[in-house]
């Protein structure tokens, strides 16, 4: 008689937490219950994938990623998760996962629902989406909460510290001396007309810390006026606390938060004479010459004016790399790459310059991986090849 030995299954485990205010431990845990539950059933754990601090929201994680992937290559038999809210927050996302797993044969699992069905998908999966969004009209009515009581929702701008024992998230700021000297001399310099470029490397050169301790660049100063980010658009320094000017939504197809200014109505403005550090002329200095210079600078050759649809895109913008600092190259004026570093902010001693023309041809003529632009655009940036000059 012959006796019929069936292969143990291969199963692999999913886990993840959403935020960094999580525990670390909750992978752990997440894991150590997956793995009695696979055991139980007999079959062997060959695996496991991990997201940690990264929403659910979107699919855009390393480790689901992989996960898909893997099935593919049918690596596994069964894939075991503590629960269908841990595989995504998002009703498409599982959806589709459950569909290429369905195709590859592969289950679904959890210790608590047993093999997961296309009704689980559909009524869990929903649940998830609406618990997902739940969370977030709660945190920004939270949020709108401290906006109207003068306090400041979110993280610690350049010249504030966060008064002492407001561990809680409260909001409550005060200026911070040192800093606030620097935004008022920032703002002095920028309205007596130096460039955010130029104040960069001032700071730079003085050994002066910008926020997060981090080298100044141009566009930590410049930032955008219409969101209202950059310290020359931080309204805080004016004594007003302007809450909602912006709004951050998911793109699902590419898992990137894309900022939407909101109309006025949304918006809620506060008077915080405690946190001024800027008077109201040298505001207004500073308000007048970014709309000169926009006025200047928003046009193209012929003198129309430009928006962001219109400007220009150049075929190898974050492909090329600096080979002395590693940083970006960027376009500059017409027709010239050159470092972004030395440029912007002064940390790079590499002044040198490329046409365009001169490393377009040699890297368009070919389709080429990203690794390989890389040491191309390093051979150039170094001057092995192509017309660089300083």
């Amino acid at each position: 008689m012959t006796v019929l030995h069936h292969p143990r299954l291969r199963a692999v485990i999913y886990a993840r937490y959403s935020t960094d205010k999580q525990r670390q431990e909750s992978i752990a845990d997440q894991i150590e219950l997956c793995r009695r539950y696979a055991v139980q059933q007999g079959w062997e754990v060959v695996d496991t994938y991990t997201d940690a601090a990264i929403s659910g929201a979107s699919r855009h994680r390393p480790g689901f990623l992989k996960l898909v992937d893997d099935a593919g290559r049918r690596r596994f038999d069964v894939v075991v998760s503590e629960g269908i809210d841990r595989l995504g927050r998002r009703l498409a996302d599982t959806s589709d996962l459950y569909d290429r797993l369905n195709f590859h044969n592969i289950k679904l699992y959890t210790p608590h629902l047993g093999e997961i069905t296309t009704l689980h998908i559909a009524i869990m999966g929903m649940m998830a989406q609406v618990q997902l969004k739940e969370t977030g009209q709660k945190t920004r009515r939270s949020h709108l909460g401290l906006a109207k009581e003068g306090r400041i929702p979110g993280g610690k701008a350049y010249g504030y510290d966060v008064v002492d024992g407001d561990k809680a998230g409260g909001g409550y700021r005060r200026i911070n001396a040192d800093e606030a000297a620097v935004v008022r001399r920032i703002f002095t310099l920028y309205a007596d007309g130096m460039s955010p470029r130029a104040i960069a490397r001032l700071l730079n050169d003085e050994n002066v810390p910008g926020p997060r301790r981090r080298k100044w660049v141009d566009t930590t100063i410049r930032g955008q006026v219409a969101r209202g980010a950059g310290i020359l658009n931080n309204a805080n320094y004016a004594g007003v606390l302007e809450w909602g000017r912006c709004e951050f939504v998911k793109d699902p197809g590419t898992g990137k938060r894309v900022a939407r200014i909101n109309p006025q109505a949304k918006r809620e403005i506060v008077e915080v004479p405690e946190l001024r550090i800027i008077d109201d002329v040298l505001w207004n200095r500073v308000k007048a010459r970014q709309e000169a210079v926009a006025t200047e600078i928003g046009r193209d050759e012929q003198g129309n004016a430009l928006n962001r649809v219109h400007r220009r895109r150049f075929l190898l913008s974050g492909v090329l790399v600096c080979g002395v600092c590693g940083g970006r190259y960027t376009i500059m004026g017409k027709d010239r790459y050159g470092c972004a570093g030395h440029r912007n902010s002064g940390t790079c001693p590499n002044d040198r310059t490329i046409t365009r023309q001169a490393i377009r041809g040699p890297c368009s003529c070919r389709a080429e991986g990203a690794p390989a632009r890389r040491r191309r655009g390093r051979r150039l940036c170094r001057g092995d090849g192509g017309d660089a000059t300083a």
